[in-house]
């Protein structure tokens, strides 16, 4: 767009000299009325006449029409004058389009818009219906122009682009609705709406046609317009189904010809159809021909005889034409071709955005509220189909973030690991849809997304295995449970926030009842003891996480839902209050791409960025009329996110991710993930991070026929293994995405404490069963947010009976029991011993000997008055008699250290005994 022009101005000036002219003109009206009425009441004269009586009542009526039409006078001048002070207005704030930017765009005869990857690399243009084909002036029939012109515009080559009477008229026709599609616009002015405006139906649209209007004609013939005007206009369907735009289209679609050899006949079959195509096409949306095609000829006689009227054909030509059977001319059904996109996952994706983008636009033009307009699927519809049609048919250009190297990249390493993934099923089962019995395969399917950390840009993804076979995204679409990836955003990032817990905070990991919930950790075990926070993320521990949740919830002011729906998570209140939330287990699932979005907050500091696709929508005219505006949000402090951090590396290093220390080619000391299985194995995850970039993949079946199938035992190494050859072909491919080198520097709020590893407090005095020590033992470096240690107490953990604390203080001093020693559960939570049988709680809290113990041996207890050793060694634990329940029960890992834990196959399924989750 250009600044506005001179003669512009000049007109705005003319217009606004036109309407106080018209203005005073009123005055001059009203005032000649007055007198007329005040000298026809000074003639009365004789009151007694019968004749003067009936003088009066026709004066009287005199005197009310004519007031009444001064009035009507006065309001139409009203109206007019503020008609034109408003039209004036406009033009006084709209720029003016240059003459070579209308010429581009009433030359413009694109088909469709164009999508592209970032970098400006082309991926396709819009798949579209409409068939366009241009032509210059000389290979269109004259027939069919002076046809257009005798039905659309009789006064095209006399007026200036605009006519006024028709503009009145089309004013009237929007105010009482008995409008038609072009009776108020010359073919000038539906040019300009075709090419040079949005499909905006607002006032100062129209006010603007007609400023455009103007201009257009005065720079451009009547040949150039009306050249232009038959290569955009559209023309119903052709004989395959599609839409079908300009004159060359239509010949060929509908008689099989070429513009220039259109016959007379076909010619105003042709005219006839713009001012309604739907009504006139004489086929179907399948390309059959109409079962009454009536309209479209009678519409055709109507074309003729203006044409007669306009003096372009004879009385013969008329009725000549009238006599042709036009109808035997029409096509036999055809077959459209097809188009194929090769980037099906990133086409549906980079168009379902975009359309989305012009429909909060357009609703927002009309001045609706989007929400309220979602709530009306009808109305939501409505604007729905006008965006798809704006893209579909106009020349839009759509930019987005999407690298097609790092895409291409995803899709190899995906072939590659697909054959580790899990096996295939092929069966029978009942489509709905279709209503008959179909065979279905139904392969293991995964998803993935590589988000810009600091950006939010989503870089490349993995929608599924294969487009042709399923055209699901499973990485922005499909929503399923998330596992233990849900642990740090629901559970330890909004503790540490809130400094419940620091690193090495004890959470308890014994068996419980939560009001008839009854969760254990992966293999349905429970390690009977307490672990520290550090431990129960980096092994993906259930108990003491839920143990840590239902804290936050009962004994804080700490609303964990909050912070989720900060990082583009909105869990229900239902959802938010089951302890079961805090394993994964919601209502009906996340995606990959906001799992990702939401662990990215911890590479950003704590704020979450909003990922987006697209960059910026550029209109046929070239304007920019979307521009991705970055929006982050900040969720935790840095203090937390650094401690996250330092908790999830841990994952990594020695936890359930920690053979990525060999798979992945690039240094690990900067990554940092999670993992994540839900029950029965029907979703696998990992999410993982380095300072620049996240990367999320999931794996499970869709089951969308009702089947239940499930991934094997393997699917988490498999995961694993496919996470890191993602990872290794970006960071061959860009290794400065991923910022290894970027570490986060370590915040002043972060404070470094030594506290017990056996309690995670300081050191100092305690009572416990009325006996007085100092507690001193093996210290260990615990991350606070900026807060101190806690002081020895007997109830020192997160979690936890009576019983629990009493068998830890009784192991802790040296009596043998089995604290520490892992207990095997059934399905519903219960203790059970080796043969299958329920263990009572009671039995299960009371000391008892085991063969193996995991006292401290370098902790020591000294008391008031006697200072003793309370180290035990594990030699002199299993030398120690063994009662019924312990020689059933499993020596416990020891998870200090992570010996006996294997990563790949110690797993972190979210076990949620006890509830439909």
């Amino acid at each position: 767009m250009n600044e506005p022009q001179e003669w512009w101005a000049k007109l705005r000036l003319q217009l606004q000299k036109w309407s106080r002219n018209f203005g005073r003109l009123l005055q001059q009206l009203f005032k000649k009325l007055q007198r007329f009425i005040k000298q026809q009441n000074q003639n009365s004269q004789n009151p007694q006449d019968w004749q003067f009586k009936f003088n009066v009542v026709m004066s009287t009526i005199r005197t009310l029409v004519l007031y009444g039409v001064a009035f009507l006078l006065v309001l139409g001048g009203l109206g007019v004058g503020l008609g034109i002070g408003y039209f004036s207005g406009l033009m006084s704030h709209e720029d003016v389009p240059s003459y070579t930017s209308m010429k581009r765009q009433i030359s413009d005869m694109k088909q469709s818009s164009e999508l592209y990857f970032a970098d400006n690399v082309k991926l396709a243009n819009v798949k579209s219906d409409l068939i366009r084909t241009k032509v210059t002036a000389d290979q269109i029939s004259p027939y069919l122009k002076a046809a257009i012109v005798a039905t659309e515009d009789s006064d095209f080559y006399e007026h200036d682009g605009v006519v006024p009477k028709s503009l009145i008229r089309a004013v009237l026709a929007d105010v009482t609705g008995m409008g038609t599609q072009t009776g108020g616009s010359t073919l000038t002015q539906q040019l300009v709406k075709m090419q040079l405006l949005s499909s905006e139906t607002t006032w100062k649209r129209k006010a603007i046609e007609v400023m455009l209007a103007l201009r257009v004609n005065k720079y451009f013939s009547k040949e150039q317009i009306l050249s232009s005007y038959l290569n955009v206009a559209t023309f119903g369907r052709n004989n395959a189904g599609q839409n079908i735009a300009g004159v060359q289209a239509a010949a060929k679609g509908i008689f099989g010809v070429t513009a220039k050899n259109l016959s007379l006949p076909q010619a105003a079959f042709i005219a006839g159809l713009p001012q309604s195509p739907s009504i006139y096409t004489p086929f179907t949306q399948t390309g059959t021909l109409k079962k009454d095609y009536s309209l479209g000829l009678k519409r055709k006689n109507v074309v003729l005889f203006r044409m007669l009227r306009n003096g372009d054909i004879t009385q013969q030509q008329y009725d000549d034409a009238k006599k042709v059977d036009l109808a035997k001319q029409f096509l036999q059904k055809g077959t459209a071709a097809q188009q194929n996109v090769k980037y099906g996952y990133v086409y549906n994706l980079v168009l379902g955005q975009a359309r989305t983008i012009l429909i909060k636009q357009l609703i927002q033009q009309d001045g609706r509220k989007v929400a309220q307009v979602e709530k009306d699927k009808a109305l939501y519809q409505t604007y729905y189909d006008s965006a798809d049609t704006l893209l579909r048919q106009k020349g839009y250009r759509v930019d987005s973030t999407i690298n097609k190297t790092l895409y291409d990249g995803l899709q190899d390493a995906t072939s590659e690991a697909s054959a580790n993934f899990g096996p295939s099923y092929t069966e029978t089962a009942y489509d709905n849809n279709l209503q008959k019995t179909v065979t279905i395969t139904e392969p293991v399917q995964v998803g993935s997304i590589l988000l810009d950390n600091n950006s939010g840009k989503v870089l490349a993804f993995v929608g599924g295995r294969d487009y042709d076979e399923s055209q699901v995204n499973h990485a922005f679409n499909t929503l399923r449970s998330p596992g233990s990836t849900m642990k740090p955003l629901m559970v330890y990032g909004p503790a540490v926030e809130n400094k419940v817990i620091n690193t090495q905070t004890q959470l308890a990991d014994f068996p419980q009842d939560f009001n008839g919930y009854k969760p254990s950790d992966y293999g349905q075990t429970s390690l009977n003891k307490f672990v520290s926070a550090s431990d129960a993320l980096e092994h993906s521990y259930n108990l003491p996480t839920v143990n840590l949740y239902n804290y936050l919830l009962n004994k804080t002011s700490v609303n964990p839902s909050n912070y989720m729906k900060k990082m583009g998570i909105n869990l229900t209140a239902k959802e938010s209050s089951e302890l079961g939330i805090a394993l994964g287990g919601t209502s009906e699932g996340i995606s990959v791409k906001q799992n990702a979005s939401a662990f990215s907050t911890f590479a950003n500091q704590g704020e979450r960025v909003q990922p987006y696709v697209i960059t910026k929508i550029t209109a046929p005219n070239g304007s920019v009329i979307y521009h991705h505006k970055e929006a982050k949000t900040t969720v935790f402090s840095k203090n937390t996110a650094y401690i996250i951090q330092h908790m999830l590396h841990n994952v990594v290093t020695e936890g359930t991710a920690s053979s990525l220390k060999w798979r992945l080619n690039f240094n690990t000391d900067h990554v940092w993930g999670k993992t994540g299985t839900t029950n029965d194995n029907k979703d696998i995850w990992f999410v993982g991070s380095t300072p620049g970039m996240t990367l999320a993949s999931w794996m499970g079946y869709d089951n969308f026929y009702g089947n239940q199938h499930t991934l094997n035992s393997s699917a988490s190494s498999a995961n694993l293994t496919y996470w890191s050859q993602m990872a290794n072909l970006i960071y061959s491919q860009q290794p400065s995405l991923l910022k290894l080198d970027h570490a986060m520097a370590r915040p002043s709020g972060v404070k470094s404490h030594q506290v017990l590893s056996s309690t995670g407090t300081a050191e100092g005095n305690l009572t416990v069963n009325n006996q007085s020590f100092d507690l001193k033992g093996n210290l260990v470096t615990a991350l606070f947010n900026d807060s101190n240690p806690t002081a020895p107490s007997e109830k020192f953990a997160i979690g936890g009976t009576d019983k629990n604390y009493q068998l830890f203080w009784d192991n802790f001093m040296g009596k043998h029991n089995n604290y520490g020693v892992r207990l095997n559960m059934d399905a519903k939570g219960n203790v059970i011993d080796g043969n299958g049988n329920i263990v009572n709680e009671d039995d299960n809290t009371t000391s008892s000997t085991t063969t193996t113990s995991t006292t401290n041996p370098t902790t020591n207890v000294i008391a008031n008055q006697t200072s003793r050793s309370a180290t035990s060694s594990s030699s002199s634990a299993s030398s120690s008699s063994s009662s019924s329940v312990a020689s059933t029960i499993t020596p416990a890992a020891d998870t200090t250290t992570g010996t006996g834990t294997t990563p790949d196959t110690t797993d972190d399924t979210t076990q949620t005994t006890g509830t439909t989750r």
